[in-house]
């Protein structure tokens, strides 16, 4: 197992990343140094540790501070407070931040708490829950510019979607594709990367899911995991949100709050697909984009990083991948591919 973290960190490095985070938390006197606490797990290499604040400055930091351990060989610790700037400028709460060290890879942050939107989620609450995480997005999506962010371009689109080849694909059906079907799977690519590329353009979450919104009773939702944000397509978020890997609703449902998105962007002079069937077809399209990237990850930190808790959500995405291929003629070849190659999928367990 040992060679799956050829390219990881090891337990060593983590420790002495540790005691680098101890020494400089002891140095701003903010935290009670003893009192650190895994705050949450990560698909990356990032760590967070929650600290008791010491007695003298909880009335004005709370009772705990976050802090994150950001290796900056891996990690882009700059982008993280860049991003921030944005969110917070944009009035969508984000973590402040409180203390930095960025050479180091350290940042102290405010403690958002510790219940997810995926944690609280149910059909009773999820229309609120869904219209205040609407209204963040449509806040942070009004104060786009160009230029500020990194642009979501052709070769990002067709970057990310070429891991589902080599990872789902390749690595988890242990299938290469024969010229015909890479020439189906090309054409599909490609219908979908034209559709992408031709949407307005907004600022970009990138992960504006369950998992990345922690729900707060003041300022709902809190915003995480942002570091990665670009300048891309207006529907990638709403899509991220509402076609999510990890909880899954009705297609009625979902539609309805598609729609209800739609008419609040109209409204702030979003530039949307003045067309709601356009918009809702761009929306499609820009989730199986996502979805397809979504698969090749999962199985990649499967794979390479002995990250196997993600292969859960595979058939969710599928399903989504599924449903989308069937409703639209260009698509449709993806479909074909995942049936003719479905007896090829691992029925129990993971390989590691």
């Amino acid at each position: 197992m040992s060679s799956l973290y050829q390219n990881s960190p090891t337990s060593d490095d983590r420790d002495a990343r540790l005691a680098q985070l101890t020494e400089w938390l002891a140095s701003t006197g903010l935290v009670e140094v003893g009192t650190g606490r895994p705050a949450s797990s990560d698909a990356s290499f990032r760590r967070y540790f929650r600290y008791d604040v010491v007695p003298a400055m909880q009335d004005r930091l709370g009772a705990t501070l976050v802090a994150m351990d950001a290796p900056p060989e891996r990690e882009n610790v700059p982008a993280f407070i860049h991003v921030q700037g944005l969110l917070q400028d944009a009035g969508v709460t984000a973590p402040a931040i409180v203390a930095r060290n960025v050479d180091s890879g350290f940042l102290l942050l405010s403690d958002l708490g510790t219940t997810t939107y995926l944690q609280r989620l149910d059909a009773d609450n999820a229309a609120f829950m869904y219209s205040d995480a609407v209204d963040a997005l449509l806040k942070f999506q009004l104060a786009s510019q160009p230029g500020v962010l990194p642009e979501f371009d052709r070769a990002f689109v067709l970057r990310e979607m070429n891991l589902f080849p080599e990872w789902y694909l390749g690595r988890h059906l242990n299938v290469t594709l024969d010229e015909k079907q890479q020439a189906q799977l090309d054409k599909v690519f490609e219908a979908i990367t034209a559709n992408v590329l031709s949407q307005q353009q907004v600022y970009m979450h990138r992960d504006f899911h369950s998992r990345n919104l922690m729900f707060l009773d003041q300022g709902n939702p809190g915003v995480l995991d942002f570091q990665d944000a670009v300048y891309g397509p207006v529907t990638y978020d709403l899509a991220s949100l509402l076609r999510d890997a990890y909880i899954q609703w009705d297609e009625e449902i979902v539609l309805d709050w598609v729609v209800r998105y739609w008419q609040s962007a109209k409204q702030v002079g979003l530039p949307v697909n003045p067309d709601i069937d356009a918009f809702y077809r761009d929306f499609e399209f820009m989730a199986l984009q996502r979805h397809l990237k979504i698969l090749g990850i999962f199985c990649r930190l499967n794979y390479r990083d002995g990250k196997p808790i993600y292969m859960g959500d595979l058939p969710t995405v599928l399903d989504y991948v599924r449903k989308t291929a069937n409703r639209y003629t260009e698509l449709k070849p993806l479909l074909r591919l995942l049936d003719s190659l479905e007896d090829k999928a691992p029925q129990v367990g993971y390989t590691f």
